[in-house]
């Protein structure tokens, strides 16, 4: 059957010729008046927006959320209600790499969801990992600057990445975790996700909880090998995409099992560790999971542009039930993240349908570039009003933080916590969680990075940051690259 439409403008005027611009004469010039070739050249110059500075290269799936679990003696967020389903998004990154870049270069995944819930939209902002490089937002841009490229050669550089993270011995744990095996993901649909931060859960009660989510995969985890990642990169810099986008096209809808551990209100101010600290965990000998529900990725996006790409996630983004945390890293990205759509999709980005609530927006924003709703003629667009617009509801609010403050304002890093210290946790995943071929990997995999510094102080302080991890592998370390050096 023939398609029997025809071209137009964006304005739907008819379009005369597709392949050839209006000139005078056959080989003369090209009119201004021709508006349809410079409408084409005009939107084709605009047709990106600004990149992610960060997760820039990512793709993702639409699916489902469904609570199986009671867990309504923690929170009240109608998401998290037993027999519930909600609509949802997915989309997993990279964090250092540009869009084009490999998927499957050594970093962080990013693990983004946004919940279309029945009391507007909620955004978990997390990774592929429990933890974070750093616990207080203000080395947030000096972390990132770190990773990306120098200035003048527009190259990465391990000098600079060893740099930052070796007078950053916060980052151990992190880098622990980058440097095994979880730093090189199979494919998305096998690694877990975390949303790494302490938030709060709020039941209908007031009762207060702290709370971590672990987003366990259902098809088990598998990672690449250095050597198969690299392969990969060269082959094929999409794989990950690929595979996501192939499977659930095919049917093979993958899952993850979502828990949360729940720590009581009061426990907080004294547990051994500072609990809102995005560089530690909890163990769960402490604070064991509790299942909550399973999301499933059953739908790819129609168009990657307007569904994956225009899709804007902000952890400040709450319902009523979840709160924020004291936790540094979460209040820091609560404005960065919203601030950065607004930079790169625009100030009206939620009226985008990817990214727009299931339920009905009674906002008093008005006007900016590319609004597309407006409330009726004759509704006041400012509040207070005395002409029937919508009020402020504190009973269908989400809960303010809660927590108490009664400090004066400080620039402190002073620790509240008997275990507190930087390089704990990164021991402990080393000594007691890896076995021994993952402790070989991680050896190997240090050595090469850290072998690539040329600067010998900087190359000196990796040592000792590792030593500080684990003085046996410190010296492991030292001897291996001694060893590359003496050949």
């Amino acid at each position: 059957m023939s398609d029997t439409s025809y071209t137009t403008t964006n304005t739907g005027n008819p379009v005369a010729a597709d392949s050839q611009s209006l000139t005078v004469g056959a080989d003369g010039a090209i009119p201004l008046i021709d508006t349809y070739l410079t409408e084409k050249l005009a939107h084709f110059n605009r047709e990106r927006v600004p990149e992610r500075v960060v997760h820039a290269k990512g793709g993702g799936a639409f699916g489902v959320f469904e609570t199986t679990e009671d867990v309504s003696r923690f929170t009240r967020a109608a998401v998290f209600q037993q027999g519930t389903t909600t609509e949802m998004l997915a989309r997993f990154s990279t964090v250092a790499g540009e869009q084009g870049s490999p998927d499957t270069w050594r970093d962080p995944r990013g693990f983004a969801l946004k919940f279309y819930t029945s009391e507007g939209n909620y955004d978990l902002v997390g990774n592929n990992t429990p933890v974070f490089f750093i616990r207080d937002g203000i080395k947030f841009p000096d972390f990132i600057h770190s990773q990306k490229r120098l200035p003048g050669s527009n190259l990465r550089n391990n000098d600079m990445q060893w740099d930052f993270w070796s007078q950053s011995p916060e980052s151990a744990h992190q880098v622990t975790w980058l440097m095994g095996d979880r730093g090189l993901p199979a494919s998305w649909r096998k690694m877990d996700g975390f949303g790494s931060h302490t938030y709060q859960w709020i039941n209908a009660e007031g009762e207060r909880f702290w709370v971590k989510y672990h987003f366990k995969t259902n098809q088990g985890i598998e990672v690449l090998s250095a050597e198969q990642a690299t392969e990969i990169a060269g082959q094929d810099a999409d794989f990950h995409q690929h595979d996501l986008y192939t499977n659930i096209a095919d049917g093979n809808f993958p899952s993850w099992t979502l828990s949360v551990q729940v720590m009581p209100y009061e426990e907080a101010k004294t547990y051994r560790f500072n609990p809102f600290d995005v560089t530690k965990v909890w163990p769960h000998a402490d604070y064991p999971l509790i299942r909550v529900g399973t999301m499933t990725l059953n739908r790819n996006a129609e168009n990657y542009f307007a569904q994956i790409e225009q899709a804007t996630f902000s952890p400040a983004n709450f319902v009523p039930g979840i709160a924020a945390s004291p936790d540094r890293m979460l209040q820091a990205r609560i404005f960065s993240y919203a601030d950065a759509q607004r930079y790169r999709v625009g100030v009206n980005h939620a009226q985008l349908p990817v990214n727009a609530a299931k339920t009905q927006v009674n906002s008093y924003s008005k006007d900016g570039a590319a609004r597309i709703d407006f409330p009726p003629a004759n509704r006041p667009v400012y509040a207070p009003n005395s002409f029937g617009g919508p009020h402020a509801d504190p009973a269908r609010a989400a809960e303010s933080t809660g927590w108490q403050n009664d400090g004066e304002l400080l620039h402190t890093s002073a620790t509240l916590h008997a275990e507190d210290d930087d390089f704990g946790q990164a021991g402990t995943l080393y000594r007691d969680v890896m076995d021994d071929d993952q402790k070989a990997r991680l050896l190997a995999q240090i050595t090469g990075h850290v072998g690539a510094v040329v600067n010998d102080e900087i190359r000196a302080r990796a040592i000792a940051y590792w030593s500080n991890v684990d003085i046996e592998l410190g010296a492991k370390l030292g001897a291996a690259l001694a060893m590359r050096a003496a050949v």
